[in-house]
């Protein structure tokens, strides 16, 4: 039997898409996976940033349009890529262990976060990675950092930034933890909504795919994920907005951690949530619920309106 995953053309997509296969593989000695590479909008667009490019799913599109039309039978995504918000007759449902989910600072004097001088560029594509670093280091020079993983690192290396700040998965996951200068807590950064995790995307009608899949899943990382995504789906945000969430489990407990900012980091709300691993959607729904009355609605209505 073969299997054709869908999966951009990215190092790191690839990394994570072959360490898909040779799991599915090992498991089931009689599939063959085969790797289908599509290029997405999010990978066209590299000379804005992606808050400005507008719109969810910028890196998921053009696969799920595969999914759909039958031309790969599922996709591996980075999850903080997927919108909670799916094409009819597509889910998002197995989850493999998550890698660290917490972001990393890569340093060209190996200095950490604190001890960057005033006025140290630092780069990055994200809006809530802006916004916070704002909020600890206002003294900053905080600029957008687009491109693959290598791209990025290149331009650390050629003294364009004194500083870069990446997920911590994708660089443990290309072998690249030597370049870590500082795991950065999430007190201080609180990750991105699925961040360190992948989603496996493919057909609710395809029940054999489903079965195969599925031996692929982690307990404790679909609970954790369960949460941080229903929190997002509250939020109807994207990955382009100054939003993200965290999730630990302690026992039969889940806590979640969530927090709506601005670009400029001026204002940042954080509330944590808790209640039973059991339901992990209602905890995520309803600190979103809690968090826009308590001020987050007004934060993102600026947010949208200043794009």
């Amino acid at each position: 039997m073969i299997l054709r995953l869908g999966t951009r053309k990215s190092k790191l997509a690839l990394t994570q898409s072959n360490w898909v296969k040779q799991e599915i593989e090992k498991r089931f000695p009689d599939v063959q996976v085969e790797l289908v590479k599509v290029t997405t909008k999010g990978d066209k667009i590299l000379d804005v940033p992606l808050a400005k490019v507008g719109g969810k799913g910028l890196f998921v599109k053009e696969i799920e349009e595969a999914l759909l039309d039958g031309r790969i039978d599922f996709a591996v995504h980075s999850l903080k890529d997927v919108p909670t918000e799916l094409p009819q007759g597509l889910e998002v449902s197995v989850f493999p262990e998550r890698e660290d989910p917490r972001d990393a600072l890569i340093a060209r004097d190996g200095k950490g976060l604190m001890e960057l001088p005033p006025g140290a560029k630092v780069g990055t594509s994200s809006l809530r990675r802006m916004a916070q670093l704002r909020a600890v280091r206002p003294d900053l020079v905080i600029e957008s950092l687009r491109g693959n993983l290598d791209t990025r690192l290149n331009k650390l290396d050629e003294g364009h930034f004194d500083a870069i700040i990446l997920a911590a998965a994708g660089l443990k996951r290309m072998g690249l933890s030597g370049r870590i200068t500082e795991i950065i807590s999430p007190e201080v950064l609180l990750p991105a909504i699925g961040q360190g995790a992948l989603g496996i995307e493919f057909r609710s009608e395809d029940h054999e795919t489903r079965r195969i899949l599925s031996s692929l899943s982690h307990e404790e990382t679909t609970i954790r994920v369960r949460a941080e995504r229903a929190f997002l789906a509250r939020l109807e945000g994207g990955c382009q907005v100054p939003i993200g969430a965290y999730a630990t489990i302690e026992g039969n407990e889940l806590t979640l951690e969530g927090l709506i900012g601005d670009e400029d980091g001026k204002k940042i709300l954080r509330m944590k949530k808790m209640g039973s691993v059991d339901d992990p959607e209602f905890i995520g729904d309803e600190l979103g619920k809690e968090m826009l009355d308590a001020g987050g609605k007004e934060i993102l209505e600026a947010v949208y309106e200043g794009k």
